[in-house]
């Protein structure tokens, strides 16, 4: 019998309300928050968090994706029986994650072959894993179609402020899609309600890459209006990506992720995710 401490238990219950309060979520992400030292040596600050994603899943009704750092873990095997506990945990959904450096030598797998790796035990739970993009990094495009071909069912972006670095990326994703005769990945991007300036260096540290432009919109104005602006923000992002997918004929579905960045975030990040919910939904062309 599992023991969830009662601090942990009030929240997957505040979580799953709020998951089960809002029409068309499909699935929770639980992030591992790991830090890394200049040797690529990591310092876990969010401990093992398959019991809790479980919990999740089973109080929510809906599917949890838990994210995993492959490139700390000790080796090829230790991955799989990791893989093998999460889906024993009720947990059969995973975004795999690389390290901070390509000048390291890591310890654990390349990020295309954790994905060849696990991909057999998540589809056997009928499961899906998923990879990271990051659309500022030059070459993502064909990063992500070696990732898509070796397993990867979807991306997740960063926190997203700006529009423009992305869609060149969905273009070239999408034109070597097709030239690989390879269905494209959904592309699910993250938003996330910002209430201040510490808010904003915190998703900065995270990886968000924020213009000049963006910083001005959000806090140029009453600390109070703060998050509205930053929804407002959000949702100009989001129209702008949809458009150029319409505009460009891109096949490329697209999908929204929005990201609590702490405990004192779940409230506006539930007013950011019904407001979401309640706009249509994107087709496409």
């Amino acid at each position: 019998m599992r023991v969830v401490p009662s601090a942990v238990a009030a929240r997957i219950d505040a979580l799953a309300s709020l998951v089960q309060s809002v029409p068309r979520t499909d699935a929770t992400v639980v992030p591992e928050l790991v830090d890394e030292n200049h040797e690529g040596r990591p310092r876990y600050r969010s401990g093992d968090l398959r019991q809790f994603a479980g919990e999740l899943a089973a109080r929510s009704g809906r599917e949890t994706i838990l994210n995993k750092a492959v490139a700390y873990v000790g080796s090829e095997a230790e991955l799989e029986q990791w893989a093998r506990e999460t889906v024993a945990h009720g947990v059969r959904n995973a975004v795999l994650v690389g390290g901070a450096s390509r000048y390291i030598p890591y310890s654990g797998p390349p990020v295309t072959t954790a994905d060849q790796l696990l991909r057999p035990i998540f589809r056997a739970a009928q499961g899906v894993i998923g990879n990271i993009a990051i659309p500022q990094r030059a070459g993502e495009a064909h990063r992500m179609l070696s990732k898509t071909r070796a397993g990867a069912s979807f991306f997740t972006t960063q926190i997203l402020f700006d529009a423009h670095q992305v869609i060149p990326v969905l273009r070239d994703y999408d034109l070597l899609c097709r030239q690989a005769a390879t269905p494209p990945a959904p592309v699910v991007v993250s938003f996330a309600p910002i209430a201040d300036e510490m808010d904003l260096e915190f998703v900065q540290w995270l990886g968000a890459d924020l213009s000049d432009s963006a910083e001005v919109a959000i806090l140029d104005g009453p600390e109070a209006e703060t998050a509205q602006r930053s929804e407002a923000r959000a949702f100009e992002v989001w129209d702008e990506l949809v458009a150029a997918v319409r505009r460009e004929e891109l096949s490329v579905p697209l999908g929204v992720n929005v990201e609590q960045i702490s405990p004192r975030h779940l409230e506006p990040a539930g007013r950011l995710l019904r407001r979401f919910a309640e706009r249509p939904p994107f087709t496409g062309t």
